[in-house]
């Protein structure tokens, strides 16, 4: 008789076990797929999202898209000294956005310029490099460059006296320390995004045009008067201008340089990012902004469950050291995805989220540890619920 009870007892025990583990498998196959396809949704390459405006000049920058020049903007050895100026008309689609309106870039080449938007402000940077192990960057913040919705006309003029940036024609910032020359333009032009990782703006760019030279506030006020209003600048032989994009082709893949011979810019059938990083360095990852540590807080938070269900799947079956094994866990897949994002044109490959995914996990591993024993003692009856193991 003691020992039939036994065996009863023994068998509702293993099939209370079975029924558990079951349960954490099916709970934890579903937190698995959720955080893969959070993690590398779309799963391909999208279509670009740049179209024409059609109506008037100009080119529409919606969700992963991007313009690339055809081949690399080179300089001379005439045009190495320290003054050049861009012009881009442009209309952001928001003005809160934060995301890369323009850059240049080439591996091989030590100068960098990108523009970007920041909220309401424009950010202007560069980079140069002294040698393999030293970059500095230079940057120059201009406020509430775009405080209002709508088209605006953006002229960056550098010379040996520094940085002057013109909104609509008007001297909105200047900055003695900041240079710009028309080595920041060597390289591959890339519009709408940013090289080596996706950084997408949305919105309209109705015309952009680089000068081997430092305009003047004259000259950048007749600039602003005839592109305005003509749809093309007015633009003289002394102004030595390199490069003028007026986008009016309005149909077709070519934006072609009016000048000539000069480099066109071509729009690719799918959305690609250039010389896409693979598991980028977490310090050179690190920013203060605001979209960095909200990164950060929603790679720690999606983690949470993943820890905290695979402790519960790992106690159910009765794994040795749960918590360090689902830790592991947690890191293995968070690598596995950051080496799959580098081969997605729309996600970021870096090594910062190795470290908050892993942290995510280890929160969720703490509070199953925390609730179970609680939950164990109040409700022995739920066939999920087992004391934490390891």
């Amino acid at each position: 008789m003691e020992i039939a009870l036994a065996l009863r007892n023994f068998r509702r025990l293993s099939g209370q076990g079975r029924l558990r583990a079951q349960f954490w498998d099916v709970i934890c196959l579903a937190v698995l797929c959720v955080i893969l396809t959070l993690g590398l949704w779309p799963f391909h390459s999208p279509k670009n999202g740049v179209t024409w405006l059609g109506n008037h000049n100009g080119l529409r920058f919606g969700k992963w898209s991007t313009v690339m020049s055809s081949s690399a903007f080179q300089i001379t050895s005439a045009e190495t000294e320290e003054s050049g100026s861009i012009e881009v008309w442009l209309q952001p689609r928001d003005i809160w956005d934060s995301s890369t309106i323009l850059a240049f870039y080439s591996p091989g080449n030590p100068f960098h310029f990108s523009l970007r938007q920041s909220e309401a402000g424009l950010e202007l940077h560069t980079e140069t490099q002294d040698d393999p192990q030293s970059t500095i960057t230079s940057s120059l913040y201009v406020r509430d460059a775009i405080r209002r919705s709508g088209r605006i006309f953006l002229t960056i003029a550098s010379g040996v006296r520094g940085t002057a940036v013109y909104i609509d024609g008007v001297l909105a910032k200047t900055a003695p320390q900041f240079r710009l020359s028309m080595k920041g333009f060597e390289g591959r032009l890339v519009l709408g995004d940013s090289p080596r990782q996706p950084d997408n703006w949305s919105g309209q760019l109705l015309g952009l045009a680089l000068y081997r030279r430092e305009l003047t506030a004259a000259q950048v006020l007749r600039h602003y008067d005839s592109w305005t209003h003509g749809e093309q600048p007015e633009i003289f032989d002394d102004e030595d201008n390199a490069a003028l994009y007026l986008f009016n082709e309005r149909a077709g893949n070519v934006v072609h340089n009016q000048v000539r011979p000069g480099v066109d810019l071509y729009i690719p059938a799918k959305y690609l990012v250039s010389d896409k990083i693979f598991l980028e360095p977490f310090w050179k990852e690190f920013s203060m902004s605001r979209s960095y540590w909200s990164a950060a807080y929603k790679n720690i938070v999606g983690f949470v469950p993943f820890g905290f269900c695979f402790c519960a799947c790992f106690s159910a079956r009765r794994v040795r050291r749960t918590a360090l094994a689902t830790v592991i866990l947690g890191c293995l897949v968070s690598l596995t995805i950051e080496i799959l994002q580098a081969y997605l044109p729309t996600r970021d490959s870096g090594t910062t989220d190795l470290f908050t995914n892993t942290l995510g996990t280890y929160i969720g591993v703490a509070a199953y540890r925390f609730f179970t024993p609680t939950l164990a003692a109040r409700f022995p009856w739920l066939p999920f619920v087992a004391s934490p193991r390891g």
